[in-house]
């Protein structure tokens, strides 16, 4: 009897993780087609507050894409601005064909891709159809459902490309957006003021 009721905690718990923590794939096949929106503030706008840092909007920015991988960081700057990161694909880079042969990882606010042998697609192509995002949530709602995303989900997020600076540093340099999305390494990644998100 103990063993039995051992197997079926066992089997609720991977039941639980595959559904809900575990990565979503799908059959092949590009799922998010278009390309993320930016444009361009012309018209200065004030300045948002969080965490006692003042952020500068650069662009309004819609992005739909498929989660790749998350990492929650903790402790000190930028974590308690953006503890988030969140590396996404478009195009190419939610096709599960293609994503089969990367692995995917993240650390110290930079997104990684291997492969074995070579790629499976051109590298620039892996480059301008994927980004690794540090994500400022506007609300504890926003926070919460970053929180939850896993890989293999679609997410559509609306808000602010941001330069955020540290009044009481202002000897600091800004960390700023990037603004390109075929640029790499340091700078390279996105810095979203998140006003909205949902999963499909």
């Amino acid at each position: 009897m103990k063993k039995l009721l051992f197997l079926a905690v066992v089997a609720t718990l991977v039941l639980i993780y595959t559904q809900f923590l575990g990565a979503r794939t799908y059959p092949p096949g590009i799922l998010v087609k278009s390309d993320p929106v930016q444009v361009m503030i012309d018209t200065p706008m004030e300045a948002l507050q969080k965490e006692g840092f003042s952020l500068k909007p650069l662009a309004r920015y819609t992005i739909e894409a498929r989660v790749l991988h998350t990492k929650h960081y903790w402790g000190g700057y930028p974590s308690q601005l953006a503890p988030y990161d969140v590396a996404v694909g478009w195009g190419p880079m939610s096709d599960q064909k293609v994503l089969d042969k990367l692995t995917i990882s993240q650390g110290n606010r930079f997104y990684f891709y291997e492969w074995k042998d070579s790629p499976p697609i051109p590298v620039d192509q892996i480059i301008c159809h994927s980004a690794n995002m540090h994500l400022i949530p506007s609300s504890s709602t926003v926070l919460h459902a970053i929180a939850w995303l896993r890989p293999g989900d679609i997410v559509r997020m609306r808000g602010l490309l941001i330069e955020a600076t540290d009044p009481a540093h202002p000897e600091a340099p800004p960390w700023r957006s990037s603004l390109s999305r075929t640029d790499t390494g340091n700078g390279a990644c996105e810095i979203m003021w998140v006003e909205s998100i949902a999963k499909y």
